[in-house]
């Protein structure tokens, strides 16, 4: 408990300051993290896939789907499902080939790595995104597009195992994958409205604070437990109450706490994921080489270009077509973060080089989130007075 109490005070500090110097915040956290493990500050919370998943993520993808309308999104969801469909294919392949016929990786690590690294996390993007100025319809699509990428790189990673460990075949891949995606879906609304239909019959908004808790991480577990995709159970089940919910099943008082505790939920999970990924930065190079690391880096970042540039070229005849200044956002706040650091580190002992692959995945985050971060962060801001008139 101590530790989460000096963690809390330390990410405080750090937004204070990150303000004041204009740096975005969870670089500063990262930075900050990063300079208390080189000074021999040891935390003994440490990232793994159970703090991230059972923990940390379900309280973000929550907060973000609890504030999004399905009346606003309609318009953004062709764009945010082709970039969560065939742009993450893209990604992956691209990366994937990269790695292999540049770095000399074998076919699993290089599928291992590149669908980890094929999606956006929606941790790092949404931190930028509530610092920024961007007209609301931009904001959504990002938002979206990010949340949507990270539940199907999910399933598409634990599918890629299983066909690694020749369980499922390539013939039953898209079935799979399919299944899982509306699966989830399907639990998380379900999860919603029986949550709904339970805080319908209270008028205490700490009844009603609580049913939302417990909807948030039940969708997510459960989901997940039955081999579905967990974010997109949540996002469901957190659209399902914010969207619903306005219309009587939550009093207004309700409301009003609900968000107002998400919100702070939301600023504790995003402190102690980026200052651990800053604090563990220096325990995760062992066995990893400088070539697997530059590799890793330069194909996520050209796998994120195909995945947006040639992803958008279906959508050039329709009406939702992408213009060139909205691509280069999605491109630059392509940032990758804690989903693809639960994936490693939930891989079984027996893959081959699993550690060269965590700490290079490692490694190639920790550059997404600082220096890309940096990149990402500048280009919103110039975007901003550009892309007024996109409403």
């Amino acid at each position: 408990m101590e530790q989460v109490e000096l963690l809390l005070l330390i990410a405080s500090l750090v937004a204070i300051m990150s303000r004041r110097i204009r740096l975005p915040y969870t670089i500063g956290l990262v930075l900050a993290g990063l300079g208390l493990s080189l000074i021999g500050v040891d935390f003994t919370i440490h990232l793994s896939k159970e703090l991230i998943f059972s923990v940390l993520l379900p309280p973000l993808i929550f907060e973000a789907a609890f504030h999004l309308r399905w009346r606003d999104l309609k318009a953004e969801l062709p764009v945010a499902l082709t970039m969560a469909t065939l742009g993450v294919a893209l990604a992956a392949v691209a990366s994937s080939a990269m790695l292999i016929l540049f770095a000399g990786q074998s076919w699993q690590t290089a599928i291992i790595i590149g669908v980890v690294m094929a999606a956006t996390d929606p941790v790092s993007i949404l931190a930028l995104l509530k610092e920024s100025k961007l007209p609301p319809r931009i904001h959504r699509l990002i938002e979206a597009e990010s949340i949507l990428n990270d539940g199907t790189a999910a399933v598409l990673f634990t599918l890629a195992l299983s066909v690694i460990a020749g369980s499922v075949s390539a013939g039953q891949f898209l079935t799979l994958s399919l299944t899982a995606v509306c699966f989830g879906l399907v639990i998380g609304a379900a999860i919603g409205l029986v949550a709904l239909v339970i805080a319908g019959r209270t008028e205490d908004h700490l009844v009603e604070l609580a049913v939302t808790t417990v909807a948030a991480y039940a969708s997510f577990i459960l989901a997940e437990d039955l081999h579905a995709s967990g974010v997109l159970a949540t996002l469901a089940a957190g659209m399902v109450l914010g969207n619903l919910g306005t219309k009587g099943a939550i009093t207004e008082k309700g409301h009003e706490s609900t968000e107002a505790f998400w919100e702070f939920a939301g600023f504790v999970s995003n402190s102690i994921i980026f200052l651990l990924i800053g604090a563990d930065l220096t325990l995760w190079r062992s066995g990893v080489t400088n070539s697997l690391v530059l590799w890793t880096i330069i194909a996520s970042i050209t796998s994120r270009a195909v995945a947006v540039y040639v992803g958008c070229l279906p959508l050039a005849v329709l009406k939702q077509r992408v213009p060139l200044p909205i691509q280069n956002l999605l491109f630059f706040g392509g940032l990758r973060g804690a989903l693809a650091l639960a994936l490693v580190l939930g891989l079984p002992p027996e893959i081959p080089a699993r550690d060269e692959i965590v700490s290079a995945v490692f490694l190639a985050v920790a550059f997404s989130v600082v220096v890309q971060g940096l990149t990402a962060g500048r280009v919103i801001a110039r975007s901003t007075d550009r892309l007024k008139g996109y409403e």
